[in-house]
Order: C-alpha cells, then sequence, then structure tokens
C-alpha cells in the first residue's frame, strides 16, 4: 500500500490544544481507546463461535480516530457513521452492555437487536447510527448539521453545533457524498466529513481505485470546503489539529473536510481473507500503534518530554478493569433476551409492510399468521 507509509506524520500544531489537557482527562482517552479494542476482540471471539451473526466490521487499530475527534467536540453534537461503527459507538458513551447485546441481536441492544454490528444508533448520545449502505450516511450528515442550524439560526433555539460525518476512503468516489460536498458548500451546512483513510476499500488499495489518491483534500478544496489532513495514529495529533478545525466550523457555521490517515489492523470484515497485503504491512503499521503510544506517554515523566500521570500499576489495574467490563458485557449479552417476532417485526418501522397483520403479528380478523 502506497496511500501514506508507516512513517507519514503531519506535525503537531504550534499552539497544542492538548497541552492544557488535565491527566485525568488523558488517561480516559487512553481507558476510551482501550476498551474499544478489548471490546473489538472479544467481538471476534464471539463470531468465530457463531454466536455473532451478520456482517462485522472491526476497528482495531484505528481506535485514535474516534477518540481524538469525538473528545473535540460537545456531547450533543450529532454524529452519523459508516457500518464500521462500534469503536465510535463506544467512544461517544453506548454501554459496552447495549453494543455486545446489540452484536448479538438482543432486546437489550441499543437498536433492540435489529441492527447489529453495522447500525450502532444511541439518539440520548446524539448517534445517529452506522449505515450499510456506502456514502448513504453522508447526505444524512448534512440534514443533521442542517437541521442544527435552522433550530439555532431561524427558530432561535438551541446552540451552533457542528455534526460528523464519517466514512471510509472507499466511500469518497459515490455520488451521493458529492452531491452532498456541493449542497453543504453552497448553502454553508455545518458538516465535518472525516474520511478515515485506512487505505482499503474492502480489498482494494485506494491507489487502485481513486484518483488523485495522495491529495484526497483536493476533493473537499474543489467544492470550496476547508480541508486538512491528519496522522491518525497520534490521538494527541489527532486532538491538536481537529479541535480548532472543529470550533472553526461551529464558529462559522460552515462545512469542513479531513483526510483522516488511518490503518485497520484486521480485515475489511470477519471475512475477509486479506490475501491483498503482507502480514509484514500489518506488523509494520502495528509499529505505530496509538494506544502504546498514548500509553508511553503517559507513563514517561515529564522530565523526559512525557505526561508522567499514569504508573505502570495503574496501567495494569484499567487493563484488568476494562477487561472485565467486556466480559460482563458479553456474558450480559449472552443471557439477555432475544426479540420476540410477533411483538417486533413490525414495530419501529415507518409502514406496516403486510397491514393485514398487528403488530403482534397476528392478522386483523383474529387469525394467526402462519408464517409467524
Amino acid at each position: 500500500m502506497t496511500q501514506a507509509s508507516a512513517s507519514t506524520s503531519s506535525p503537531r500544531a504550534a499552539d497544542r490544544p492538548s497541552d492544557g489537557l488535565s491527566g485525568e482527562t488523558l488517561c480516559k482517552w487512553l481507558y476510551d481507546m482501550q476498551l474499544i479494542r478489548e471490546f473489538e476482540t472479544r467481538t471476534m471471539q464471539a463470531y468465530q463461535q457463531a454466536k455473532i451473526g451478520g456482517f462485522c466490521h472491526i476497528y482495531s487499530g484505528q481506535e485514535a480516530c474516534a477518540v481524538g475527534t469525538i473528545k473535540s467536540v460537545e456531547d450533543d453534537d450529532p454524529i452519523v457513521l459508516a457500518y464500521r461503527d462500534h469503536g465510535h459507538a463506544l467512544a461517544r458513551g453506548l454501554s459496552p452492555r447495549a453494543c455486545m447485546a446489540e452484536m448479538y441481536g438482543k432486546l437489550a441492544g441499543c437498536a433492540k437487536g435489529k441492527g447489529g454490528s453495522m447500525h450502532m444508533f444511541d439518539k440520548p448520545h446524539w448517534l445517529f447510527g452506522g449505515h450499510g449502505i456506502v456514502g448513504a450516511q453522508t447526505p444524512l450528515g448534512a440534514g443533521l448539521a442542517f437541521a442544527a442550524r435552522y433550530e439555532w439560526e431561524v427558530l432561535g433555539k438551541g446552540k451552533k453545533k457542528v455534526s460528523l460525518c464519517y466514512l471510509g476512503d472507499g466511500a469518497i468516489d459515490q455520488g451521493a457524498f458529492h452531491e452532498a460536498l456541493n449542497l453543504v458548500s453552497l448553502f454553508s451546512i455545518p458538516v465535518i466529513y472525516i474520511i478515515e483513510n485506512n487505505g482499503y476499500s474492502m480489498g482494494t488499495a485506494i491507489e487502485r481505485h481513486t484518483a488523485n489518491h495522495d491529495d484526497l483534500i483536493s476533493r473537499g478544496k474543489s467544492y470550496g470546503i476547508k480541508s486538512i489532513e491528519i496522522d491518525g495514529f497520534d490521538v494527541l495529533n489527532v486532538y491538536d489539529q481537529f479541535k480548532p478545525f472543529a470550533d472553526e466550523c461551529r464558529d462559522l457555521q460552515r462545512p469542513g473536510f479531513v483526510d483522516l490517515k488511518t490503518y485497520r489492523y484486521m480485515g475489511h470484515s470477519m471475512s475477509d481473507p486479506q490475501k491483498y497485503r503482507t502480514k509484514d504491512e500489518v506488523e509494520t503499521w502495528k509499529e505505530k500503534d496509538s494506544i502504546a503510544a498514548l500509553a508511553s506517554c503517559l507513563l514517561t515523566p515529564e522530565s523526559e518530554g512525557g505526561r508522567g500521570c499514569l504508573s505502570e500499576d495503574d496501567w495494569k489495574s484499567m487493563r484488568k478493569e476494562i477487561a472485565e467490563i467486556v466480559r460482563d458485557a458479553v456474558q450480559f449479552a449472552e443471557d439477555a433476551p432475544a426479540p420476540e417476532v410477533g411483538a417486533e417485526l413490525y414495530s419501529d418501522v415507518y409502514i406496516n409492510p403486510m397491514p393485514q397483520l398487528s403488530p403482534m403479528g397476528e392478522y386483523t380478523h383474529g387469525e394467526k399468521n402462519p408464517l409467524l
């Protein structure tokens, strides 16, 4: 893969916002990133045991992207995602229990077990779902931002917001995305499109499917949208560059475009044999691991250029606590009840596709539906 070698690095901001963050905050970021990594590890195990079905896309390796960007905005700024969405959901505050129960298709899941891996949705945390259709979330991101601006500017309620819309590099050539870019630029809609550029569209390297792949920000610039490139392996660097960018988009109520360079350690999905890349390539990228880098920074004394806010014992205890939390989430998901077909099949939908059926799975004249 040539889109960004393991040595690629964006410069740290001269005036670094992360310098003002407390050690407690940074330790919480490390906690969140490790929680995502552990959650994904147990997710893979459950999938291999056939306890999780359908498609499943693992986020391991990209943790700094979700944590660094989400921690740069307000808790009520709307977020919309693609289908590699477990990490963002956990970073936004979705409980591991609700997230794992959704993976298992259980009623206690955040979408009552109906969405599964690709459709994490958590309205209380302003998380408006993962979306399985490539690029389909991009006009939705524009709509969420438009609604927030309309509420503040026209109705005189709420406050200035900015929405975050995540997509992979494989979605940047979708027509819906270009239509969305045109609209948000034309009407100055405050949505930031975050390209989590892991270098592969499923199993196709970016240089094989996207023209001008080494200058993706030119896509945003061509629509008159301010665009930046960020090294997504350093969570402090992500925050340092993304925080002021997001603040500017919020303050000026205008869109943004971010080429966030990263790498996924696992395949596109759990069924991916990964024949398009070598093990050596993956190991080379793992040497930049964002969790290890942040842990090292927090463990290193200030006198040696680190933050010195974490001890080896604290780091060990944190990992142990997280492992227990995720094990609890798995057990919770396994014990949780499955949705009742008759009660849930036609609930939470706009239109009942079989209007002769009641939500309880009975014909309107009282006979039991033989299909249920």
